[in-house]
Protein backbone atom coordinates (compact mmCIF):
# COMPACT_ATOMS: atom_id res chain seq x y z
CA UNK A 1 0.00 0.00 0.00
CA UNK A 2 1.43 3.45 -0.79
CA UNK A 3 0.98 6.06 1.76
CA UNK A 4 2.16 9.91 0.44
CA UNK A 5 3.48 11.90 3.18
CA UNK A 6 1.14 15.36 2.71
CA UNK A 7 1.52 19.23 4.44
CA UNK A 8 -1.53 20.91 6.43
CA UNK A 9 -1.10 18.48 9.39
CA UNK A 10 -4.91 18.10 11.20
CA UNK A 11 -6.06 20.40 8.73
CA UNK A 12 -4.95 17.88 5.76
CA UNK A 13 -8.09 15.69 5.51
CA UNK A 14 -11.49 17.00 4.42
CA UNK A 15 -13.58 18.91 6.65
CA UNK A 16 -10.98 20.04 9.48
CA UNK A 17 -9.97 23.50 10.73
CA UNK A 18 -7.26 24.27 13.52
CA UNK A 19 -6.56 27.67 15.31
CA UNK A 20 -4.11 28.54 18.04
CA UNK A 21 -3.74 31.87 20.12
CA UNK A 22 -2.09 33.87 22.81
CA UNK A 23 -4.93 33.85 25.61
CA UNK A 24 -2.70 34.46 28.52
CA UNK A 25 -2.37 31.08 30.20
CA UNK A 26 1.45 30.88 29.70
CA UNK A 27 3.82 34.35 30.67
CA UNK A 28 5.60 34.55 27.51
CA UNK A 29 3.06 36.51 25.20
CA UNK A 30 4.53 35.62 22.02
CA UNK A 31 3.80 32.24 23.28
CA UNK A 32 0.65 30.25 21.83
CA UNK A 33 -1.44 28.82 24.59
CA UNK A 34 -5.10 27.42 23.52
CA UNK A 35 -5.76 25.66 20.51
CA UNK A 36 -9.01 24.16 18.79
CA UNK A 37 -9.51 21.81 16.15
CA UNK A 38 -13.20 21.09 14.87
CA UNK A 39 -14.91 19.08 12.19
CA UNK A 40 -17.41 20.85 10.29
CA UNK A 41 -19.79 18.04 10.67
CA UNK A 42 -19.90 15.78 13.74
CA UNK A 43 -17.00 12.98 13.94
CA UNK A 44 -16.69 9.44 14.94
CA UNK A 45 -13.95 9.53 17.96
CA UNK A 46 -11.58 7.20 20.00
CA UNK A 47 -9.08 7.68 22.78
CA UNK A 48 -6.89 6.43 25.01
CA UNK A 49 -5.43 8.25 28.04
CA UNK A 50 -2.88 7.74 31.02
CA UNK A 51 -2.92 4.85 33.46
CA UNK A 52 -1.71 6.79 36.12
CA UNK A 53 -4.13 6.92 39.18
CA UNK A 54 -3.70 10.89 39.12
CA UNK A 55 -5.19 11.87 36.61
CA UNK A 56 -6.03 15.51 35.26
CA UNK A 57 -9.67 16.99 35.31
CA UNK A 58 -9.81 17.11 31.66
CA UNK A 59 -8.92 12.98 31.12
CA UNK A 60 -11.89 12.17 33.41
CA UNK A 61 -14.07 15.13 31.16
CA UNK A 62 -13.09 13.59 27.72
CA UNK A 63 -13.31 10.03 28.97
CA UNK A 64 -16.92 10.71 29.74
CA UNK A 65 -17.73 12.51 26.62
CA UNK A 66 -16.25 10.16 24.22
CA UNK A 67 -18.54 7.07 25.88
CA UNK A 68 -20.76 7.31 23.14
CA UNK A 69 -18.03 7.45 20.41
CA UNK A 70 -18.88 10.81 19.26
CA UNK A 71 -16.79 14.32 19.21
CA UNK A 72 -16.76 17.38 16.64
CA UNK A 73 -13.75 19.14 18.77
CA UNK A 74 -10.95 19.55 20.81
CA UNK A 75 -10.03 22.30 22.88
CA UNK A 76 -6.59 22.44 24.76
CA UNK A 77 -4.19 24.65 26.54
CA UNK A 78 -0.68 24.48 27.46
CA UNK A 79 0.90 25.83 30.94
CA UNK A 80 -1.40 24.67 33.64
CA UNK A 81 -2.28 20.58 33.51
CA UNK A 82 -5.60 21.35 35.34
CA UNK A 83 -4.66 18.47 37.24
CA UNK A 84 -5.09 18.03 41.33
CA UNK A 85 -7.25 21.04 41.73
CA UNK A 86 -10.27 21.16 43.54
CA UNK A 87 -12.59 23.08 40.77
CA UNK A 88 -10.43 21.20 37.97
CA UNK A 89 -13.90 18.90 36.91
CA UNK A 90 -15.72 22.70 36.63
CA UNK A 91 -13.03 24.41 34.57
CA UNK A 92 -12.31 21.37 32.24
CA UNK A 93 -16.58 21.30 31.47
CA UNK A 94 -16.67 24.82 31.18
CA UNK A 95 -13.85 24.88 28.55
CA UNK A 96 -16.06 22.43 26.57
CA UNK A 97 -19.29 25.15 27.38
CA UNK A 98 -17.10 27.84 25.88
CA UNK A 99 -16.40 25.95 22.09
CA UNK A 100 -20.64 24.99 22.34
CA UNK A 101 -21.06 29.00 23.08
CA UNK A 102 -19.04 30.06 20.13
CA UNK A 103 -19.95 27.09 17.80
CA UNK A 104 -22.90 25.28 18.61
CA UNK A 105 -21.14 22.16 19.16
CA UNK A 106 -22.84 20.45 21.84
CA UNK A 107 -20.32 20.64 24.86
CA UNK A 108 -20.36 16.84 25.61
CA UNK A 109 -19.17 16.02 21.68
CA UNK A 110 -15.43 18.31 22.44
CA UNK A 111 -12.73 16.62 23.71
CA UNK A 112 -10.67 18.75 25.94
CA UNK A 113 -6.41 18.78 27.33
CA UNK A 114 -4.37 20.69 29.14
CA UNK A 115 -0.82 20.06 29.61
CA UNK A 116 1.75 21.86 31.85
CA UNK A 117 2.54 22.32 35.39
CA UNK A 118 0.43 20.01 37.78
CA UNK A 119 -1.17 21.33 40.92
CA UNK A 120 -1.74 25.00 39.82
CA UNK A 121 -5.18 26.28 39.65
CA UNK A 122 -6.61 26.44 35.79
CA UNK A 123 -8.64 30.36 35.46
CA UNK A 124 -11.34 29.83 32.98
CA UNK A 125 -11.19 33.63 32.75
CA UNK A 126 -8.53 34.03 30.18
CA UNK A 127 -9.59 31.43 28.14
CA UNK A 128 -13.42 32.74 27.99
CA UNK A 129 -11.71 36.24 26.46
CA UNK A 130 -9.67 34.26 23.79
CA UNK A 131 -12.51 32.24 22.60
CA UNK A 132 -14.57 34.04 19.77
CA UNK A 133 -11.16 35.34 18.50
CA UNK A 134 -10.16 31.49 18.57
CA UNK A 135 -12.78 30.61 16.96
CA UNK A 136 -12.68 33.38 14.60
CA UNK A 137 -9.25 32.19 13.40
CA UNK A 138 -10.04 28.77 12.66
CA UNK A 139 -8.63 27.60 9.16
CA UNK A 140 -5.93 25.98 7.51
CA UNK A 141 -3.80 26.49 10.83
CA UNK A 142 -2.58 23.67 12.48
CA UNK A 143 1.11 25.23 12.87
CA UNK A 144 -0.73 27.78 15.31
CA UNK A 145 -2.67 24.95 16.85
CA UNK A 146 0.63 22.37 17.49
CA UNK A 147 2.59 25.47 18.81
CA UNK A 148 -0.30 26.22 21.56
CA UNK A 149 -0.38 22.39 22.61
CA UNK A 150 3.29 22.62 23.48
CA UNK A 151 5.41 23.22 26.39
CA UNK A 152 9.22 22.71 26.37
CA UNK A 153 9.20 21.36 22.86
CA UNK A 154 11.51 22.67 20.94
CA UNK A 155 10.13 21.83 17.41
CA UNK A 156 7.18 20.96 16.17
CA UNK A 157 5.45 17.73 16.14
CA UNK A 158 3.16 17.19 13.01
CA UNK A 159 2.35 14.29 10.13
CA UNK A 160 -0.33 13.61 7.87
CA UNK A 161 -0.55 10.98 5.11
CA UNK A 162 -2.90 10.40 1.96
CA UNK A 163 -3.75 6.87 1.01
CA UNK A 164 -6.33 4.48 -0.33
CA UNK A 165 -9.21 2.86 0.31
CA UNK A 166 -10.98 0.36 -2.10
CA UNK A 167 -9.81 3.46 -4.80
CA UNK A 168 -10.87 6.18 -2.83
CA UNK A 169 -8.56 8.59 -1.52
CA UNK A 170 -8.23 9.29 2.29
CA UNK A 171 -5.94 11.24 4.51
CA UNK A 172 -4.81 11.36 8.20
CA UNK A 173 -3.19 14.30 10.02
CA UNK A 174 -1.74 14.91 13.53
CA UNK A 175 -0.40 17.27 16.06
CA UNK A 176 1.49 16.26 19.13
CA UNK A 177 3.31 17.53 22.14
CA UNK A 178 5.60 15.29 24.35
CA UNK A 179 9.45 16.43 25.75
CA UNK A 180 9.22 15.32 29.39
CA UNK A 181 7.34 12.81 31.46
CA UNK A 182 6.91 10.28 28.80
CA UNK A 183 7.12 6.82 29.82
CA UNK A 184 3.21 5.80 28.85
CA UNK A 185 1.02 2.91 29.34
CA UNK A 186 -1.52 3.71 26.47
CA UNK A 187 -0.46 6.80 24.71
CA UNK A 188 1.76 9.78 25.16
CA UNK A 189 1.40 13.26 26.44
CA UNK A 190 -1.08 14.73 23.58
CA UNK A 191 -1.63 13.58 20.45
CA UNK A 192 -4.45 14.78 18.51
CA UNK A 193 -5.44 12.74 15.01
CA UNK A 194 -8.21 13.79 12.59
CA UNK A 195 -9.18 11.43 9.78
CA UNK A 196 -11.43 11.96 6.79
CA UNK A 197 -11.89 7.75 6.73
CA UNK A 198 -15.15 6.48 7.01
CA UNK A 199 -15.26 4.18 10.19
CA UNK A 200 -17.40 3.28 12.68
CA UNK A 201 -16.01 4.41 16.08
CA UNK A 202 -15.97 0.67 17.61
CA UNK A 203 -13.58 0.06 15.10
CA UNK A 204 -11.62 3.27 15.24
CA UNK A 205 -11.36 2.57 19.26
CA UNK A 206 -10.04 -1.14 17.72
CA UNK A 207 -7.22 0.40 15.75
CA UNK A 208 -6.08 3.33 18.13
CA UNK A 209 -6.11 0.86 20.85
CA UNK A 210 -3.84 -2.22 19.45
CA UNK A 211 -1.55 1.03 17.61
CA UNK A 212 -0.57 2.60 20.80
CA UNK A 213 0.80 -0.88 21.85
CA UNK A 214 3.77 -0.28 18.78
CA UNK A 215 4.02 3.05 18.84
CA UNK A 216 3.43 5.76 21.77
CA UNK A 217 3.76 2.71 24.07
CA UNK A 218 7.26 2.44 23.37
CA UNK A 219 8.79 5.47 24.12
CA UNK A 220 10.67 6.78 26.98
CA UNK A 221 11.96 9.95 27.71
CA UNK A 222 12.64 9.95 31.20
CA UNK A 223 10.26 6.95 32.97
CA UNK A 224 8.25 9.11 34.87
CA UNK A 225 4.36 8.79 33.57
CA UNK A 226 2.28 11.93 32.71
CA UNK A 227 -0.94 12.83 34.58
CA UNK A 228 -2.69 13.96 31.14
CA UNK A 229 -1.52 11.95 28.54
CA UNK A 230 -4.27 11.56 25.84
CA UNK A 231 -4.41 10.29 22.15
CA UNK A 232 -7.50 11.12 20.48
CA UNK A 233 -9.16 10.47 16.85
CA UNK A 234 -11.46 12.09 15.37
CA UNK A 235 -12.89 10.64 11.72
CA UNK A 236 -15.56 12.48 9.76
CA UNK A 237 -16.48 10.16 7.16
CA UNK A 238 -15.60 12.71 4.15
CA UNK A 239 -13.77 10.72 2.54
CA UNK A 240 -16.32 8.92 0.54
CA UNK A 241 -15.11 5.60 1.17
CA UNK A 242 -17.54 2.40 2.02
CA UNK A 243 -18.06 2.62 6.19
CA UNK A 244 -15.39 0.23 8.05
CA UNK A 245 -17.33 -1.74 10.69
CA UNK A 246 -15.45 -4.93 10.44
CA UNK A 247 -12.14 -6.54 9.74
CA UNK A 248 -10.75 -6.92 6.57
CA UNK A 249 -8.52 -4.74 3.76
CA UNK A 250 -10.20 -1.99 4.46
CA UNK A 251 -9.47 -2.13 8.17
CA UNK A 252 -5.93 -3.29 7.32
CA UNK A 253 -5.00 0.20 4.90
CA UNK A 254 -6.65 2.12 7.49
CA UNK A 255 -4.30 0.91 10.23
CA UNK A 256 -1.54 0.87 8.43
CA UNK A 257 -1.73 4.53 7.37
CA UNK A 258 -2.77 4.82 11.09
CA UNK A 259 0.41 3.73 12.43
CA UNK A 260 2.70 5.49 10.17
CA UNK A 261 1.41 8.46 11.49
CA UNK A 262 2.19 7.46 14.91
CA UNK A 263 5.49 5.73 14.40
CA UNK A 264 6.90 9.32 12.69
CA UNK A 265 5.38 10.79 15.97
CA UNK A 266 6.70 8.59 18.13
CA UNK A 267 10.33 8.83 16.71
CA UNK A 268 9.43 12.82 16.53
CA UNK A 269 8.87 12.87 20.65
CA UNK A 270 11.66 10.56 21.79
CA UNK A 271 14.32 12.78 19.68
CA UNK A 272 12.97 16.11 21.29
CA UNK A 273 13.12 14.78 24.59
CA UNK A 274 14.00 17.17 27.40
CA UNK A 275 17.71 18.49 26.97
CA UNK A 276 17.46 15.58 24.61
CA UNK A 277 20.24 15.79 21.90
CA UNK A 278 20.17 12.11 20.17
CA UNK A 279 17.01 9.67 19.18
CA UNK A 280 18.02 6.39 20.38
CA UNK A 281 15.96 3.31 18.73
CA UNK A 282 16.20 -0.03 20.72
CA UNK A 283 15.57 -2.52 17.60
CA UNK A 284 15.08 -5.94 19.57
CA UNK A 285 15.04 -9.59 17.39
CA UNK A 286 15.22 -13.13 18.11
CA UNK A 287 12.83 -12.89 21.15
CA UNK A 288 10.95 -15.85 22.61
CA UNK A 289 7.54 -14.01 22.64
CA UNK A 290 6.32 -10.16 21.45
CA UNK A 291 6.11 -9.38 25.51
CA UNK A 292 9.70 -10.31 25.61
CA UNK A 293 10.67 -8.30 22.88
CA UNK A 294 8.98 -4.99 24.02
CA UNK A 295 9.97 -5.72 27.59
CA UNK A 296 13.53 -5.65 26.80
CA UNK A 297 13.88 -3.05 24.35
CA UNK A 298 12.28 -0.35 26.62
CA UNK A 299 14.26 -1.50 30.19
CA UNK A 300 17.37 -0.76 27.48
CA UNK A 301 15.71 2.55 26.02
CA UNK A 302 15.04 3.47 29.86
CA UNK A 303 18.67 2.62 31.25
CA UNK A 304 19.61 6.33 32.68
CA UNK A 305 23.55 4.51 32.19
CA UNK A 306 22.45 3.69 28.62
CA UNK A 307 21.07 7.40 27.44
CA UNK A 308 24.33 8.74 29.94
CA UNK A 309 27.06 6.84 27.61
CA UNK A 310 24.86 7.64 24.43
CA UNK A 311 24.96 11.17 25.46
CA UNK A 312 28.84 10.75 26.01
CA UNK A 313 29.07 8.77 22.51
CA UNK A 314 30.47 6.09 24.71
CA UNK A 315 30.27 2.59 23.56
CA UNK A 316 30.48 1.01 27.03
CA UNK A 317 27.83 -1.67 25.72
CA UNK A 318 28.15 -3.62 29.32
CA UNK A 319 24.99 -1.34 30.25
CA UNK A 320 22.80 -2.88 27.25
CA UNK A 321 23.47 -6.26 28.52
CA UNK A 322 22.73 -5.19 32.05
CA UNK A 323 19.55 -3.32 31.71
CA UNK A 324 18.43 -6.61 29.38
CA UNK A 325 19.61 -8.40 32.53
CA UNK A 326 17.47 -6.93 35.02
CA UNK A 327 14.41 -6.33 32.55
CA UNK A 328 12.50 -9.46 34.10
CA UNK A 329 12.29 -11.37 31.18
CA UNK A 330 13.94 -15.27 31.17
CA UNK A 331 16.99 -14.44 28.30
CA UNK A 332 20.00 -16.76 27.74
CA UNK A 333 22.54 -13.68 27.96
CA UNK A 334 25.20 -16.33 26.67
CA UNK A 335 23.74 -15.66 23.19
CA UNK A 336 23.05 -12.26 22.93
CA UNK A 337 24.52 -9.62 20.37
CA UNK A 338 24.69 -6.24 20.68
CA UNK A 339 25.83 -3.49 17.67
CA UNK A 340 25.68 -0.14 17.57
CA UNK A 341 24.54 1.91 14.06
CA UNK A 342 24.51 5.47 13.00
CA UNK A 343 24.70 7.43 9.49
CA UNK A 344 28.57 7.08 10.46
CA UNK A 345 28.62 3.26 10.20
CA UNK A 346 28.00 -0.15 12.27
CA UNK A 347 30.07 -1.42 15.36
CA UNK A 348 29.88 -4.80 16.42
CA UNK A 349 30.25 -4.87 20.28
CA UNK A 350 28.78 -7.94 21.66
CA UNK A 351 28.80 -11.45 20.51
CA UNK A 352 27.33 -14.07 22.67
CA UNK A 353 27.15 -11.97 25.71
CA UNK A 354 30.70 -11.35 25.73
CA UNK A 355 33.13 -8.34 24.15
CA UNK A 356 34.69 -8.27 20.90
CA UNK A 357 37.51 -6.22 20.26
CA UNK A 358 36.31 -2.77 18.47
CA UNK A 359 38.06 0.15 17.04
CA UNK A 360 37.45 3.08 20.15
CA UNK A 361 37.75 6.11 17.22
CA UNK A 362 34.83 4.28 15.12
CA UNK A 363 33.11 4.06 18.26
CA UNK A 364 33.08 7.86 18.91
CA UNK A 365 32.11 8.45 15.44
CA UNK A 366 29.30 6.21 15.35
CA UNK A 367 27.93 7.79 18.99
CA UNK A 368 28.32 10.87 17.82
CA UNK A 369 25.52 11.05 15.00
CA UNK A 370 21.92 12.81 16.15
CA UNK A 371 20.25 9.32 15.81
CA UNK A 372 21.59 5.88 16.99
CA UNK A 373 19.99 2.87 16.93
CA UNK A 374 21.14 -0.23 19.45
CA UNK A 375 20.49 -3.62 17.68
CA UNK A 376 19.84 -6.24 19.94
CA UNK A 377 19.43 -10.26 18.62
CA UNK A 378 18.49 -12.33 21.67
CA UNK A 379 18.55 -15.37 19.77
CA UNK A 380 15.61 -17.28 21.25
CA UNK A 381 13.19 -16.56 18.63
CA UNK A 382 11.35 -15.30 15.92
CA UNK A 383 9.17 -12.04 17.76
CA UNK A 384 10.76 -8.62 17.55
CA UNK A 385 10.07 -4.93 18.56
CA UNK A 386 11.68 -1.81 18.01
CA UNK A 387 11.28 1.17 20.90
CA UNK A 388 12.24 5.08 21.28
CA UNK A 389 14.11 7.29 23.31
CA UNK A 390 16.80 9.80 24.02
CA UNK A 391 20.11 10.74 25.07
CA UNK A 392 20.30 12.27 29.42
CA UNK A 393 21.97 15.46 29.26
CA UNK A 394 22.99 18.05 31.95
CA UNK A 395 19.88 20.18 29.73
CA UNK A 396 17.12 17.84 31.43
CA UNK A 397 17.88 18.39 35.13
CA UNK A 398 18.25 22.38 34.28
CA UNK A 399 15.05 22.07 32.58
CA UNK A 400 13.32 20.24 35.33
CA UNK A 401 15.01 21.68 38.39
CA UNK A 402 12.83 24.78 37.52
CA UNK A 403 9.86 23.87 35.35
CA UNK A 404 7.57 25.36 37.46
CA UNK A 405 9.11 28.75 38.62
Amino acid sequence: MEIKEIAGGVCAPKGFKAAGVHCGIRKNKTKKDLALIVSEVPANAAGVYTSNLVKGAPVVVTKNNLADGKAQAIICNSGNANTCNTDGIRVAKEMCSLVEKVSGIKANDVIVASTGVIGQKLSIEPIAAAMSGLYSDLGNNSVDANEAIMTTDTTQKTVAVEFTIAGVKCVIGAIAKGIGMVCPNMATNLIFLTSDVSITSKMLQKALSEDVKSSFNMISVDGDQSTNDTCCILANGLAGNKIIDSEGADFEAFKTALNYCTVKLSRMIAKDGEGATKLIECKVSGAGSESMAKNVAKTVIKSSLVKAAMFGADANWGRVLCAIGYSGEKVNVNSIDVTFVSRAGELFVCKDGYGVDFSEELAKKVLSEDEIKIIIDLKLGSYKAVAWGCDLTYDYVKINGDYRT
